[in-house]
Protein backbone atom coordinates (compact mmCIF):
# COMPACT_ATOMS: atom_id res chain seq x y z
CA UNK A 1 0.00 0.00 0.00
CA UNK A 2 2.82 2.15 0.34
CA UNK A 3 3.95 4.30 -2.76
CA UNK A 4 6.85 2.39 -4.71
CA UNK A 5 10.17 4.82 -4.49
CA UNK A 6 10.83 6.59 -7.57
CA UNK A 7 13.16 9.47 -7.82
CA UNK A 8 13.14 9.81 -11.78
CA UNK A 9 10.72 8.61 -14.72
CA UNK A 10 13.20 5.64 -16.29
CA UNK A 11 15.27 6.38 -19.34
CA UNK A 12 13.31 6.49 -22.54
CA UNK A 13 14.74 4.87 -25.47
CA UNK A 14 13.67 5.12 -29.51
CA UNK A 15 11.08 1.71 -30.37
CA UNK A 16 12.11 -0.93 -32.40
CA UNK A 17 10.32 -2.57 -34.38
CA UNK A 18 11.72 -6.09 -33.83
CA UNK A 19 9.38 -8.54 -32.17
CA UNK A 20 11.21 -10.80 -30.26
CA UNK A 21 9.73 -14.50 -29.78
CA UNK A 22 8.46 -15.87 -26.31
CA UNK A 23 11.68 -18.37 -26.47
CA UNK A 24 14.14 -15.51 -26.22
CA UNK A 25 12.26 -13.51 -23.96
CA UNK A 26 12.49 -16.09 -21.51
CA UNK A 27 16.19 -16.17 -22.04
CA UNK A 28 17.05 -12.82 -21.41
CA UNK A 29 14.56 -12.27 -18.81
CA UNK A 30 16.30 -15.21 -17.06
CA UNK A 31 19.47 -13.78 -17.31
CA UNK A 32 18.49 -10.31 -16.23
CA UNK A 33 16.23 -12.08 -13.25
CA UNK A 34 19.64 -14.00 -12.10
CA UNK A 35 21.46 -11.16 -10.93
CA UNK A 36 18.46 -9.89 -8.77
CA UNK A 37 18.16 -13.19 -7.47
CA UNK A 38 21.95 -13.76 -6.39
CA UNK A 39 21.30 -10.64 -4.28
CA UNK A 40 18.01 -11.58 -2.99
CA UNK A 41 16.64 -8.30 -4.17
CA UNK A 42 13.97 -10.12 -5.73
CA UNK A 43 11.86 -13.02 -5.64
CA UNK A 44 8.44 -13.25 -7.11
CA UNK A 45 6.26 -14.15 -10.60
CA UNK A 46 6.60 -12.06 -13.73
CA UNK A 47 4.46 -12.49 -16.70
CA UNK A 48 4.53 -10.74 -20.41
CA UNK A 49 1.79 -11.42 -22.69
CA UNK A 50 1.12 -9.98 -26.42
CA UNK A 51 -2.77 -9.95 -27.51
CA UNK A 52 -4.19 -13.24 -26.67
CA UNK A 53 -1.23 -15.00 -25.86
CA UNK A 54 0.85 -15.32 -22.45
CA UNK A 55 4.30 -15.50 -24.00
CA UNK A 56 6.36 -15.63 -20.68
CA UNK A 57 5.02 -16.54 -17.08
CA UNK A 58 7.38 -17.66 -14.58
CA UNK A 59 8.20 -17.94 -10.58
CA UNK A 60 11.86 -16.95 -9.08
CA UNK A 61 12.63 -17.86 -5.83
CA UNK A 62 10.56 -18.79 -3.04
CA UNK A 63 7.04 -18.41 -1.90
CA UNK A 64 8.12 -19.83 1.62
CA UNK A 65 11.73 -19.76 2.81
CA UNK A 66 11.08 -22.22 5.89
CA UNK A 67 9.57 -24.78 3.52
CA UNK A 68 11.44 -24.55 0.75
CA UNK A 69 8.52 -23.81 -1.63
CA UNK A 70 9.44 -21.95 -4.90
CA UNK A 71 7.60 -19.47 -6.52
CA UNK A 72 5.53 -20.74 -9.34
CA UNK A 73 2.89 -18.64 -11.57
CA UNK A 74 -0.27 -19.80 -9.73
CA UNK A 75 1.41 -18.17 -6.24
CA UNK A 76 -1.17 -15.66 -5.15
CA UNK A 77 0.53 -12.30 -3.97
CA UNK A 78 -0.61 -9.11 -2.04
CA UNK A 79 -0.95 -6.32 -4.23
CA UNK A 80 -0.62 -3.63 -2.23
CA UNK A 81 -1.78 -0.50 -4.05
CA UNK A 82 -2.43 -2.11 -7.72
CA UNK A 83 -5.77 -2.74 -5.23
CA UNK A 84 -6.96 0.97 -6.30
CA UNK A 85 -7.58 -0.17 -9.99
CA UNK A 86 -9.92 -2.17 -8.65
CA UNK A 87 -11.45 0.10 -6.59
CA UNK A 88 -12.02 2.76 -9.02
CA UNK A 89 -14.01 0.28 -11.40
CA UNK A 90 -16.54 -0.92 -8.39
CA UNK A 91 -16.92 2.87 -8.26
CA UNK A 92 -17.48 3.43 -12.15
CA UNK A 93 -19.87 0.73 -12.42
CA UNK A 94 -21.88 2.06 -9.38
CA UNK A 95 -21.93 5.29 -11.38
CA UNK A 96 -23.08 3.82 -14.68
CA UNK A 97 -25.92 2.28 -12.31
CA UNK A 98 -26.79 5.37 -11.56
CA UNK A 99 -26.05 4.84 -7.94
CA UNK A 100 -24.15 7.38 -7.52
CA UNK A 101 -22.22 10.69 -9.28
CA UNK A 102 -17.93 11.00 -9.64
CA UNK A 103 -18.98 14.71 -8.31
CA UNK A 104 -21.19 13.80 -5.14
CA UNK A 105 -19.57 15.15 -2.11
CA UNK A 106 -18.40 12.93 0.52
CA UNK A 107 -20.82 14.61 2.77
CA UNK A 108 -23.33 12.83 1.14
CA UNK A 109 -22.16 9.59 2.46
CA UNK A 110 -20.11 10.91 5.37
CA UNK A 111 -22.59 13.72 6.87
CA UNK A 112 -19.81 14.62 9.68
CA UNK A 113 -16.98 15.01 7.83
CA UNK A 114 -14.95 18.31 8.27
CA UNK A 115 -15.45 20.21 4.90
CA UNK A 116 -17.15 17.60 3.20
CA UNK A 117 -19.08 19.52 0.95
CA UNK A 118 -16.25 21.07 -0.64
CA UNK A 119 -14.53 16.76 -1.04
CA UNK A 120 -15.87 14.89 -4.51
CA UNK A 121 -15.47 11.22 -5.18
CA UNK A 122 -13.63 12.40 -8.13
CA UNK A 123 -11.12 13.56 -5.77
CA UNK A 124 -10.69 10.57 -3.84
CA UNK A 125 -10.30 8.88 -6.47
CA UNK A 126 -7.68 10.81 -8.34
CA UNK A 127 -5.73 11.73 -4.91
CA UNK A 128 -6.64 15.31 -5.55
CA UNK A 129 -8.59 15.95 -2.09
CA UNK A 130 -5.96 16.99 0.37
CA UNK A 131 -6.46 14.83 2.79
CA UNK A 132 -3.26 13.98 4.20
CA UNK A 133 -2.28 9.99 4.18
CA UNK A 134 -2.73 7.82 7.14
CA UNK A 135 0.22 5.29 6.12
CA UNK A 136 2.65 8.31 6.49
CA UNK A 137 1.60 9.22 9.99
CA UNK A 138 4.33 8.47 12.61
CA UNK A 139 2.42 5.96 14.49
CA UNK A 140 1.64 3.75 11.82
CA UNK A 141 3.99 0.76 12.44
CA UNK A 142 2.78 0.64 15.30
CA UNK A 143 -0.85 0.60 14.78
CA UNK A 144 -0.79 -1.71 11.55
CA UNK A 145 -1.07 -4.97 13.51
CA UNK A 146 -4.07 -4.28 15.05
CA UNK A 147 -8.04 -5.39 13.72
CA UNK A 148 -9.48 -2.27 12.81
CA UNK A 149 -12.39 -1.04 11.46
CA UNK A 150 -13.38 1.34 8.46
CA UNK A 151 -14.54 3.73 11.00
CA UNK A 152 -11.41 3.91 13.21
CA UNK A 153 -9.45 4.14 10.21
CA UNK A 154 -11.34 7.02 9.08
CA UNK A 155 -11.13 8.22 12.74
CA UNK A 156 -7.58 8.75 12.24
CA UNK A 157 -7.20 11.20 9.82
CA UNK A 158 -10.68 12.61 10.06
CA UNK A 159 -10.14 15.47 12.14
CA UNK A 160 -6.54 16.32 10.13
CA UNK A 161 -6.36 19.56 8.58
CA UNK A 162 -6.25 19.13 4.86
CA UNK A 163 -2.99 19.55 3.09
CA UNK A 164 -3.98 21.89 0.23
CA UNK A 165 -7.29 22.86 -1.25
CA UNK A 166 -9.16 19.82 -3.12
CA UNK A 167 -8.81 19.78 -6.45
CA UNK A 168 -5.90 22.18 -6.37
CA UNK A 169 -3.25 19.65 -6.45
CA UNK A 170 -2.31 16.03 -6.11
CA UNK A 171 -0.91 14.23 -3.49
CA UNK A 172 -1.23 9.93 -3.03
CA UNK A 173 -3.33 9.16 -0.13
CA UNK A 174 -4.41 5.88 1.13
CA UNK A 175 -6.92 7.81 3.43
CA UNK A 176 -9.51 8.84 -0.03
CA UNK A 177 -9.25 5.07 -0.69
CA UNK A 178 -10.06 4.11 2.59
CA UNK A 179 -12.88 6.21 2.01
CA UNK A 180 -14.01 5.61 -0.86
CA UNK A 181 -14.04 1.37 0.39
CA UNK A 182 -16.72 2.90 3.02
CA UNK A 183 -18.68 4.33 0.28
CA UNK A 184 -18.90 1.20 -1.86
CA UNK A 185 -20.05 -0.61 1.29
CA UNK A 186 -22.59 2.35 1.98
CA UNK A 187 -23.93 2.26 -1.62
CA UNK A 188 -23.91 -1.08 -2.46
CA UNK A 189 -25.14 -2.66 0.89
CA UNK A 190 -22.85 -5.00 1.16
CA UNK A 191 -19.27 -5.69 2.04
CA UNK A 192 -16.22 -4.42 -0.48
CA UNK A 193 -15.15 -8.22 -1.13
CA UNK A 194 -17.88 -9.01 -1.94
CA UNK A 195 -19.40 -6.47 -4.10
CA UNK A 196 -15.93 -6.76 -6.24
CA UNK A 197 -16.14 -10.84 -6.33
CA UNK A 198 -19.60 -10.37 -8.02
CA UNK A 199 -18.99 -7.52 -10.07
CA UNK A 200 -15.48 -8.12 -11.69
CA UNK A 201 -13.88 -11.36 -10.12
CA UNK A 202 -16.73 -13.56 -11.02
CA UNK A 203 -17.21 -11.32 -14.72
CA UNK A 204 -13.80 -12.39 -15.35
CA UNK A 205 -12.80 -15.59 -14.24
CA UNK A 206 -10.28 -13.93 -11.67
CA UNK A 207 -10.58 -17.56 -9.44
CA UNK A 208 -7.56 -16.85 -7.82
CA UNK A 209 -7.96 -13.27 -6.38
CA UNK A 210 -9.44 -11.75 -3.21
CA UNK A 211 -9.25 -9.38 -0.08
CA UNK A 212 -6.40 -11.26 2.25
CA UNK A 213 -7.11 -12.06 5.18
CA UNK A 214 -4.96 -13.38 7.86
CA UNK A 215 -6.58 -15.97 9.41
CA UNK A 216 -7.86 -17.74 6.04
CA UNK A 217 -6.61 -20.62 4.94
CA UNK A 218 -5.33 -19.40 1.57
CA UNK A 219 -3.70 -22.17 -1.27
CA UNK A 220 -0.21 -21.28 -3.10
CA UNK A 221 -0.47 -17.77 -0.69
CA UNK A 222 3.16 -16.54 -1.09
CA UNK A 223 4.71 -15.36 2.33
CA UNK A 224 6.23 -11.98 2.36
CA UNK A 225 9.51 -11.62 2.84
CA UNK A 226 12.19 -7.89 3.37
CA UNK A 227 15.75 -7.79 3.20
CA UNK A 228 17.81 -5.02 4.80
CA UNK A 229 21.11 -5.46 2.83
CA UNK A 230 22.53 -8.41 4.72
CA UNK A 231 19.92 -10.46 6.12
CA UNK A 232 16.10 -11.59 5.16
CA UNK A 233 13.43 -11.87 7.57
CA UNK A 234 9.69 -12.22 7.67
CA UNK A 235 8.08 -9.18 6.75
CA UNK A 236 6.32 -7.20 9.50
CA UNK A 237 2.98 -8.39 10.27
CA UNK A 238 -0.23 -5.59 8.93
CA UNK A 239 -3.65 -6.91 9.83
CA UNK A 240 -5.19 -6.71 6.50
CA UNK A 241 -8.23 -4.99 7.59
CA UNK A 242 -5.90 -1.84 7.56
CA UNK A 243 -5.49 -1.67 3.75
CA UNK A 244 -9.00 -2.53 2.67
CA UNK A 245 -9.82 -0.45 -0.32
CA UNK A 246 -6.29 1.08 -0.48
CA UNK A 247 -4.78 -2.40 -0.79
CA UNK A 248 -5.68 -5.21 0.58
CA UNK A 249 -6.48 -7.47 -2.48
CA UNK A 250 -4.01 -10.37 -3.45
CA UNK A 251 -4.15 -12.19 -7.13
CA UNK A 252 -1.85 -14.25 -9.05
CA UNK A 253 -0.09 -12.97 -12.54
CA UNK A 254 -1.91 -14.85 -14.43
CA UNK A 255 -5.34 -13.09 -13.06
CA UNK A 256 -3.85 -9.70 -12.94
CA UNK A 257 -3.79 -10.41 -17.18
CA UNK A 258 -7.14 -11.76 -17.35
CA UNK A 259 -7.86 -8.32 -15.60
CA UNK A 260 -5.80 -6.85 -18.32
CA UNK A 261 -7.61 -8.83 -21.20
CA UNK A 262 -11.41 -7.44 -19.71
CA UNK A 263 -10.42 -4.28 -20.00
CA UNK A 264 -10.16 -4.54 -23.58
CA UNK A 265 -13.75 -5.51 -23.33
CA UNK A 266 -17.42 -4.13 -22.35
CA UNK A 267 -17.76 -6.80 -19.82
CA UNK A 268 -17.53 -4.67 -16.89
CA UNK A 269 -17.48 -0.94 -18.08
CA UNK A 270 -18.98 0.59 -21.31
CA UNK A 271 -15.78 2.05 -23.01
CA UNK A 272 -17.48 5.50 -22.31
CA UNK A 273 -16.69 5.05 -18.64
CA UNK A 274 -13.84 3.22 -19.25
CA UNK A 275 -12.22 6.20 -21.55
CA UNK A 276 -13.65 8.73 -18.49
CA UNK A 277 -11.27 6.08 -16.05
CA UNK A 278 -8.44 6.60 -18.13
CA UNK A 279 -7.61 10.11 -18.57
CA UNK A 280 -5.35 11.99 -16.59
CA UNK A 281 -6.48 14.47 -13.61
CA UNK A 282 -3.37 15.48 -12.17
CA UNK A 283 0.26 14.54 -12.39
CA UNK A 284 -0.60 11.52 -14.79
CA UNK A 285 -2.98 10.05 -12.35
CA UNK A 286 -6.42 9.38 -13.43
CA UNK A 287 -8.55 6.99 -11.43
CA UNK A 288 -7.06 4.50 -10.14
CA UNK A 289 -4.19 4.53 -12.71
CA UNK A 290 -1.27 6.20 -14.08
CA UNK A 291 -1.38 7.10 -17.69
CA UNK A 292 1.99 8.04 -19.18
CA UNK A 293 4.91 7.44 -21.42
CA UNK A 294 7.37 4.33 -20.72
CA UNK A 295 9.75 3.64 -23.63
CA UNK A 296 8.35 6.21 -25.88
CA UNK A 297 4.98 4.32 -25.38
CA UNK A 298 1.47 5.04 -24.15
CA UNK A 299 0.91 3.14 -20.90
CA UNK A 300 -1.42 2.74 -18.06
CA UNK A 301 0.25 1.53 -15.06
CA UNK A 302 0.11 1.53 -11.44
CA UNK A 303 2.71 -0.31 -8.69
CA UNK A 304 1.79 -1.68 -4.86
CA UNK A 305 3.74 -1.91 -2.09
CA UNK A 306 2.80 -3.94 1.31
CA UNK A 307 4.72 -5.02 4.02
CA UNK A 308 6.95 -7.98 2.27
CA UNK A 309 5.21 -7.09 -1.25
CA UNK A 310 5.93 -5.46 -4.43
CA UNK A 311 4.15 -5.14 -7.48
CA UNK A 312 3.62 -3.70 -11.06
CA UNK A 313 1.48 -3.88 -13.80
CA UNK A 314 1.81 -2.63 -17.03
CA UNK A 315 -0.58 -2.28 -19.95
CA UNK A 316 0.97 -0.67 -23.51
CA UNK A 317 -2.03 -0.05 -24.73
CA UNK A 318 -1.12 0.45 -28.90
CA UNK A 319 1.02 -2.18 -28.93
CA UNK A 320 -1.08 -4.32 -26.66
CA UNK A 321 1.65 -5.78 -24.70
CA UNK A 322 1.13 -6.46 -20.62
CA UNK A 323 3.59 -6.83 -18.26
CA UNK A 324 2.94 -8.27 -14.53
CA UNK A 325 5.57 -8.08 -11.69
CA UNK A 326 4.64 -9.77 -8.31
CA UNK A 327 7.68 -9.67 -5.69
CA UNK A 328 7.52 -11.12 -2.26
CA UNK A 329 10.55 -9.28 -1.34
CA UNK A 330 10.84 -5.76 -0.31
CA UNK A 331 12.68 -3.81 -1.34
CA UNK A 332 12.34 -5.00 -4.93
CA UNK A 333 13.35 -2.54 -8.06
CA UNK A 334 10.32 -3.04 -9.34
CA UNK A 335 10.76 -0.07 -11.65
CA UNK A 336 13.91 -0.89 -12.92
CA UNK A 337 12.51 -4.75 -13.89
CA UNK A 338 9.95 -3.09 -15.33
CA UNK A 339 11.90 -1.17 -17.58
CA UNK A 340 14.11 -3.81 -18.65
CA UNK A 341 11.62 -6.35 -19.23
CA UNK A 342 9.44 -3.29 -21.25
CA UNK A 343 13.21 -2.90 -23.73
CA UNK A 344 13.40 -6.95 -23.39
CA UNK A 345 9.69 -7.58 -25.08
CA UNK A 346 10.44 -4.37 -27.85
CA UNK A 347 13.97 -5.46 -28.36
CA UNK A 348 15.44 -2.77 -27.16
CA UNK A 349 18.85 -1.53 -24.74
CA UNK A 350 19.05 -2.55 -21.39
CA UNK A 351 22.21 -3.49 -18.83
CA UNK A 352 22.22 -6.50 -16.44
CA UNK A 353 21.80 -4.77 -13.08
CA UNK A 354 25.74 -4.98 -11.62
CA UNK A 355 26.49 -6.62 -8.09
CA UNK A 356 27.37 -3.53 -5.82
CA UNK A 357 29.01 -4.05 -1.77
CA UNK A 358 28.33 -1.87 0.97
CA UNK A 359 31.39 -0.71 2.24
CA UNK A 360 31.65 -0.02 6.28
CA UNK A 361 32.45 3.65 6.85
CA UNK A 362 32.89 5.93 10.32
CA UNK A 363 29.84 7.55 11.69
CA UNK A 364 31.67 11.12 11.89
CA UNK A 365 32.02 10.40 7.73
CA UNK A 366 28.38 9.75 7.53
CA UNK A 367 27.46 12.86 9.70
CA UNK A 368 28.87 15.59 7.35
CA UNK A 369 26.51 13.89 5.15
CA UNK A 370 23.50 14.60 7.19
CA UNK A 371 20.87 17.48 5.65
CA UNK A 372 19.09 18.39 2.78
CA UNK A 373 19.51 18.81 -0.65
CA UNK A 374 17.19 20.20 -3.42
CA UNK A 375 17.11 18.18 -6.95
CA UNK A 376 14.32 21.34 -7.52
CA UNK A 377 12.59 23.95 -5.30
CA UNK A 378 9.76 21.17 -4.58
CA UNK A 379 11.84 18.07 -4.72
CA UNK A 380 13.87 17.74 -1.86
CA UNK A 381 16.16 14.85 -0.55
CA UNK A 382 16.85 14.56 2.96
CA UNK A 383 19.75 12.62 4.68
CA UNK A 384 19.42 11.37 7.43
CA UNK A 385 21.76 9.04 9.97
CA UNK A 386 21.19 5.90 12.62
CA UNK A 387 24.22 5.10 14.25
CA UNK A 388 26.59 3.78 11.11
CA UNK A 389 23.41 3.95 8.84
CA UNK A 390 22.72 6.63 6.79
CA UNK A 391 18.94 7.28 4.66
CA UNK A 392 17.75 8.93 2.14
CA UNK A 393 13.87 10.39 1.76
CA UNK A 394 12.59 12.91 -1.55
CA UNK A 395 9.63 14.77 -0.64
CA UNK A 396 6.80 12.97 -0.72
CA UNK A 397 8.24 9.56 -0.56
CA UNK A 398 9.25 6.86 1.97
CA UNK A 399 12.52 6.92 3.39
CA UNK A 400 14.82 4.18 2.37
CA UNK A 401 18.54 3.45 3.67
CA UNK A 402 21.63 4.45 0.75
CA UNK A 403 24.31 2.25 1.25
CA UNK A 404 28.45 3.39 0.59
CA UNK A 405 30.38 2.07 -2.15
CA UNK A 406 33.01 4.77 -0.98
CA UNK A 407 33.38 7.75 1.27
CA UNK A 408 31.35 10.10 -1.44
CA UNK A 409 29.68 7.37 -3.17
CA UNK A 410 26.12 5.56 -2.43
CA UNK A 411 24.02 3.45 -3.79
CA UNK A 412 20.17 2.71 -3.85
CA UNK A 413 18.48 -1.07 -3.40
CA UNK A 414 15.04 -0.20 -4.19
CA UNK A 415 16.01 1.41 -7.38
CA UNK A 416 19.34 1.20 -9.46
CA UNK A 417 20.38 5.06 -8.63
CA UNK A 418 23.43 6.24 -6.79
CA UNK A 419 24.30 9.33 -5.08
CA UNK A 420 27.71 11.25 -5.22
CA UNK A 421 28.35 13.85 -2.72
CA UNK A 422 30.41 16.84 -3.48
CA UNK A 423 33.23 17.29 -0.66
CA UNK A 424 34.96 20.97 -0.74
CA UNK A 425 38.59 21.08 -0.06
CA UNK A 426 37.87 22.44 3.60
CA UNK A 427 35.77 19.28 4.23
CA UNK A 428 32.64 20.79 3.92
CA UNK A 429 29.49 18.80 1.77
CA UNK A 430 27.90 21.26 -0.76
CA UNK A 431 25.62 19.37 -2.82
CA UNK A 432 25.04 15.79 -4.32
CA UNK A 433 24.84 14.26 -7.78
CA UNK A 434 21.92 11.92 -8.33
CA UNK A 435 23.03 9.43 -10.76
CA UNK A 436 19.67 7.61 -12.20
CA UNK A 437 18.20 6.10 -15.65
CA UNK A 438 21.01 7.36 -17.61
CA UNK A 439 20.76 10.90 -16.32
CA UNK A 440 22.93 13.13 -13.64
CA UNK A 441 21.00 15.44 -11.62
CA UNK A 442 22.76 17.85 -9.52
CA UNK A 443 21.29 19.26 -6.01
CA UNK A 444 22.40 22.03 -4.03
CA UNK A 445 22.54 21.56 -0.20
CA UNK A 446 20.12 24.07 1.83
CA UNK A 447 20.58 23.13 5.53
Amino acid sequence: MTVLFYFLLPILFICSPHVLSGADIEVKVDEYIEAYLSANRFSGSILVARGDEIIFSKGYGYANRELGVQNRPDMKYRLGSVTKQFTTMAFMQLYEREMLAIEDPISKYLSDYPRGDEITIHHLMSHTSGIPNFTSFPDYAETMSKHTTLEEIISRFKDEPLEFEPGSQYQYSNSGYILLGYIIEHVAGQPYEDFLQENIFDKTGMVNTGYDNNKRIIPNRASGYQFDGSTVTNASYIDMSIPHAAGALYATAEDLYRWDRALYTDVLLSEELKMKMFTPVHNNYAYGWMVSPVRERLATHHGGGINGFQTNIVRFIEDDVCIIILSNMTPAPINEITDALAAIVFDEPYEIPKERIALELPESILERYVGKYALAPDFILTVTREGNRIFTQATGQQRVEIYPASETEFFLTVVEAELYFTVEDDGTVSGLILHQGGRKMPAERIE
